[in-house]
């Protein structure tokens, strides 16, 4: 059994793989979470051994960038938990072909393409990692929202995603926007910039930065704040008032796809029991009705609602909007 994982810092030495010849190849594209992916693999491979299960992993931008450079010649077989809001780009769509996933007819229309071209059992919402020893140690305020990071005292304190190349940085900046208004919500964040430390590429490393204590507050991911919490970092997991942001993990098959019925049952499997299951463990954000987050999400401070903190996000006008607000935001604050 042989499962190639290509991601930007995940190697097959380090998951102890071990290879022989199979019969089909599906190449997938994705951009989970390094953390997850594994899991994920392992599990699906388990239930397709004759399917040999190559994954690249890129971030959200940077995967949307090599799909279009691909577009005269696909390479990948599917789609796998991609922003919603990047899949909804019409090249992207015209790439797609619809297919009804078993188990898919239970998520909600919001989850699922009107035209069968995707659907989505999770997603990933935003949140403020805050490093509560280095708080303490700065002598600063617990910060509950984006206006609470205008205080000067965080200069220098704050690191988040760029939108460009983050799905994170994007749906932090999209709630901002669309729940402030977009005046109000560019105002905001030029209020902030002053105190930015940096802009990452990566949606889970300003969290991660946060948790060892090189900054104080990271805006990143509630699934990595969980986990670090989980894991016994000094973190604190906070939801910014006035809305999260969130965004869907989305998948769809390849309309040019040499191996659709490989293709499809990896989308099949992605509703599976099992693969549920494993959501329970790594997901703040699953759509599929009746499944709840682990226990080790509500320790962190996961609410059991968790409608009553998510922004009101229109994601059509998200993705149409994508391309402007990036550019705008790498006028602003581009470094």
């Amino acid at each position: 059994m042989k499962t190639w994982i290509q991601t930007s810092a995940l190697s097959m030495t380090a998951l102890g793989l071990v290879t022989s010849v199979l019969a089909d190849e599906l190449t997938v594209y994705t951009a989970l979470e390094e953390e997850e992916i594994a899991a994920y693999v392992e599990a699906a491979q388990a239930a397709m051994p004759d399917t040999d299960i190559n994954v690249l992993r890129l971030s959200t931008g940077k995967l949307g960038a090599r799909l279009l450079a691909e577009a005269e010649n696909p390479q990948a077989d599917l789609i796998w938990g991609w922003a919603v809001s990047a899949m909804m780009d019409p090249q992207i769509l015209e790439m797609l072909e619809p297919y009804a996933a078993k188990g898919a007819d239970v998520l909600p229309d919001t989850f699922r393409g009107e035209d069968g071209k995707w659907f989505a059992p999770i997603g990933y919402m935003g949140a403020f990692c805050v490093n509560t020893a280095r708080l303490e140690e700065k002598g600063l305020p617990m910060p509950s929202s984006w206006a609470d990071l205008e205080d000067p005292a965080f200069k220098g304190e704050v690191v988040m995603p760029d939108p460009n190349s983050s799905g994170t940085g994007y749906l932090h900046v999209n709630a901002v926007l669309q729940s402030m208004g977009e005046e109000a919500g560019w105002a905001q964040l030029e209020a902030i910039d002053p105190n930015m430390a940096q802009y990452t590429s990566s949606g889970s490393k300003p969290c991660k930065s946060a948790r060892v204590g090189e900054y104080t507050v990271g805006i990143s991911l509630a699934f990595t704040a969980m986990q670090s919490i989980e894991e016994g970092y000094p973190l604190a997991m906070v939801f910014p008032e006035g809305g999260v942001g969130y965004e869907l993990e989305a998948s769809g098959l390849m309309a040019s796809s040499d191996n659709k019925e490989a293709a499809q049952a990896f989308l099949d499997w992605t509703m599976s029991d099992e693969a549920i299951g494993l959501y329970q463990t790594y997901k703040a954000l699953i759509t599929i009705p009746g499944v709840d987050a682990s226990e080790a999400a509500e320790a962190a401070g996961l609410p059991s609602d968790i409608s009553m903190i998510l922004a009101d996000v229109d994601f059509v006008k998200a993705a149409n909007q994508q391309n402007a607000v990036k550019a705008q935001w790498k006028e602003k604050f581009g470094r």
